[in-house]
């Protein structure tokens, strides 16, 4: 198989360098962040960083480059805008707010909403004006989403909402938000499901950020108390809310492929610096095993991703390469982080980036990484994709098949 750029995707890498050369700064390793080099990490700043810097793409045209002029972008095709990506993963650019909006809200709302609606969200989304969450999981309802039990009951051309949503990234600082409620209990869980785009400032919504063991308090709770939402904030016909999801979990799961966080040169470095028996922990036998497996795995998910590159390149929709790349990325880098915080003995409980090998991103990457191996799918569930789709096996028994939501079992009884 060619992974060679043809001569136009040479020439649009090229392009891409020159501009990214002139607005951002070359990393000084692969895994180097935008965060680590950040003096002031306050929310605020964070966020009027990013949408500094999407400005700056959207008026240079290199926004939302695969969207179709009219909203923003530059019609150009998938392959070029996953040439982008490559290439700017290379630099120190502000990250982490706007993605999102432009990676899920925006393709959703292309394909549902009306022409009024493109036009009025579109256009800002793509500058980076106005900030979208993804509002899916429940305390009850992740890894199984139709399982979710927020209702929403039709009030005229209104609609009533009421329930807790959690785990929603970026909701404390986000203008919109998409959701998906169950707006039909009397039918099969995923029939009975409804899509809606709504204003996350809109009266009874209230926001609590969670705070996680890195310290960080990324994702947060939402809840909803009788919160009124214009049926004409609807996306797809009442009840296609699952298809509608599906949609948007698709672009989810590309986005997360491949789990940040030190990866195997890191780990290499690390066990070329540190010692293990009074020797150099690169000369131990089972630490040379385990680099020469994470090697492999590293090799094997690049040219999964490229497998993804070469099917957008012909015009092609990739099949569950996304689904494999994530799960393994995922687990590879947990136990690099882990392995890695082992290696420095005492020095592993500490993540001072200034007293620490390796800048402390060993310590704060194994913090991290579980989240990595639930957001876009479990590994359990990504399994069962693979198993599915790749092997031809059988679905799991179902227990709720052929059973309304309502009747459907819950242990309380």
């Amino acid at each position: 198989m060619d992974f060679s750029d043809t001569s136009a995707e040479a020439e649009f890498r090229a392009e891409c360098r020159a501009w990214l050369d002139a607005n951002a700064t070359p990393k000084a390793h692969p895994n180097q962040t935008w965060a680590s080099v950040l003096e002031d990490k306050t929310r605020d700043n964070i966020v009027r960083l990013c949408k500094e810097f999407q400005l700056k793409r959207y008026e240079d045209r290199w926004a939302c480059l695969n969207w179709p002029r009219e909203y923003g972008g530059r019609g150009l095709s998938s392959i070029e805008r996953v040439i982008y990506g490559q290439e700017e993963s290379r630099y120190i650019v502000p990250r982490g707010v706007v993605e999102i909006g432009q990676g899920m809200a925006g393709p959703i709302l292309m394909k549902f909403a009306t022409e009024e609606q493109k036009a009025r969200y579109l256009a800002p989304m793509a500058k980076g004006e106005e900030i979208w969450c993804q509002i899916f999981s429940e305390s009850a309802a992740g890894s199984d989403l139709a399982g979710l039990r927020m209702g929403a009951v039709r009030d005229g051309e209104d609609w009533i909402f009421n329930g807790e949503k959690i785990w929603t990234s970026g909701a404390h600082y986000s203008d919109f938000g998409i959701i998906v409620v169950r707006t039909d209990p009397d039918v099969a869980k995923h029939k009975g499901l409804t899509f809606f785009f709504i204003d996350m400032k809109s009266p009874g919504i209230s926001i609590e950020p969670i705070r996680q063991i890195s310290g960080s308090s990324h994702f947060n709770a939402v809840r909803f108390d009788d919160v009124r939402v214009p049926d004409a904030q609807r996306l797809g016909k009442v009840g296609d809310g699952w298809k509608v999801a599906l949609a948007t979990l698709m672009n989810e799961r590309v986005s997360v492929g491949e789990a940040p966080g030190p990866d195997f040169e890191q780990i290499f470095a690390l066990a070329q610096t540190v010692e293990l028996d009074d020797r150099p922990a690169i000369e131990n036998q089972a630490v040379r095993s385990r680099l020469a497996q994470w090697y492999c795995e590293t090799a094997g998910l690049k040219n999964t991703r490229m497998r993804s590159v070469s099917a957008l390149s012909r015009g092609e929709t990739p099949g569950s390469e996304n689904s494999i790349a994530k799960l393994v990325s995922a687990r590879k880098a947990q136990e690099i982080a882990r392995f890695g915080s082992d290696l420095m003995d005492q020095c592993g409980i500490v993540s001072d980036h200034d007293l620490v090998p390796g800048d402390g991103r060993f310590q704060q990457s194994y913090l991290q990484s579980p989240a990595m191996r639930v957001a876009g799918g479990t590994d359990e569930i990504l399994r069962n994709i693979i198993a599915e789709r790749v092997h031809g096996l059988p679905q799991d028994p179902r227990t709720d098949k052929g059973l309304s939501f309502r009747d459907i079992p819950t242990g309380k009884e």
